[in-house]
């Protein structure tokens, strides 16, 4: 059985994908409120947890760096934790939408010093990408779209605080490198070794840029056209292809990475909701209904499984 200080030293920066899954369903929740006029209790809930999650996790993983620096320096020159920092910066920018219309000052402050941070973060990852010693395709997989994923992210709250040009600047940024991103990734799941099991739930990563991308293209064009479109139905497309596989991924043991699939579904399930505001079809009504149950679901299961295994000392344990 691990030490405590054992468990603190093998902490690990994926923890954070739990505050970007919690995000994600929050803002799913508001977004139901204001199309369908739902409860905000939900979303209200679901905040509180959000950031009271975010603050233990800075908190403990500020403390490993103070006592375990080195073990810090390891995950940022590792090929696969590399891409997980970013999941810091997206926390703060995630939060700062989702209290962006009743806390004004408070979601303008996250998104400031989130955006700087992300880019910081952004153009670290991809300096250690260009002039690595040691990655191979191998150590590709769909977490690398996670610092991708932030700058799309970044004009959803930065519209409505008046950032046009810096929005449209992180934006195109994410959206050209999703492409480069998209096509080398399916170049190593087809070519090379299957992604490790361990690994496997971030195949819902891939919902995610165009997903995101939608909603924060239809925030920074005001409306819907062909392009939007194209973004939206792309999801769609990819949400179908992951979930027509559900059978192999319920088959894997858990993982910490299992909360990849939370934020792609809240994200696809936001997205439809915003199709339907545009459109008025029924079919889109209907969709964001199932996709916002399934999210719910799948976040409760995901908080009660991680709380399991922490309370077994599952997690944090040094890797083998």
């Amino acid at each position: 059985m691990p030490t405590s200080r054992a468990r603190l030293a093998n902490f690990p920066i994926s923890y954070f994908a739990i505050v970007m899954g919690l995000a994600g369903a929050t803002i799913a929740w508001e977004k139901a409120h204001s199309v369908f006029d739902l409860s905000t209790i939900p979303s209200d809930i679901l905040l509180a947890l959000t950031a009271a999650v975010f603050v233990v996790l800075a908190g403990i993983y500020t403390l490993k760096g103070v006592r375990f620096g080195s073990a810090i320096v390891e995950e940022l020159q590792s090929p696969v934790k590399l891409s997980f920092f970013p999941t810091i910066s997206i926390s703060l920018i995630l939060l700062s939408i989702a209290t962006m219309n009743q806390m004004v000052g408070l979601s303008k402050a996250l998104w400031v010093i989130g955006t700087v941070a992300h880019l910081l973060l952004t153009l670290y990852v991809m300096q250690a990408w260009m002039h690595h010693p040691h990655f191979e395709t191998q150590h590709l997989n769909p977490a690398w779209f996670i610092p991708v994923v932030g700058n799309i992210l970044v004009p959803i709250a930065g519209i409505t605080h008046g950032y046009s040009e810096i929005s449209w600047f992180f934006f195109s940024v994410g959206l050209v490198f999703w492409g480069v991103l998209l096509v080398i990734v399916f170049n190593r799941m087809i070519f090379h070794a299957p992604i490790p099991a361990r690994l496997f739930p971030t195949l819902f990563i891939l919902i995610a840029p165009p997903a995101v991308g939608f909603i924060a293209y239809v925030r920074l064009t005001d409306g819907l056209d062909a392009f939007g479109r194209i973004m939206y139905y792309a999801a769609l497309f990819l949400t179908l292809l992951l979930v027509s596989q559900i059978d192999r991924f319920t088959r894997l043991e858990f993982f910490l990475s299992w909360w990849a699939y939370s934020f792609p579904m809240a994200a696809i399930t936001i997205a439809t909701m915003v199709m339907f505001e545009q459109t008025g079809e029924r079919f889109f009504e209907t969709a964001a209904y199932v996709l916002l149950v399934m999210v719910t679901v799948l976040v409760v299961f995901l908080a009660t499984r991680t709380t399991m295994a922490v309370l077994a000392k599952e997690i944090c344990v040094e890797e083998g």
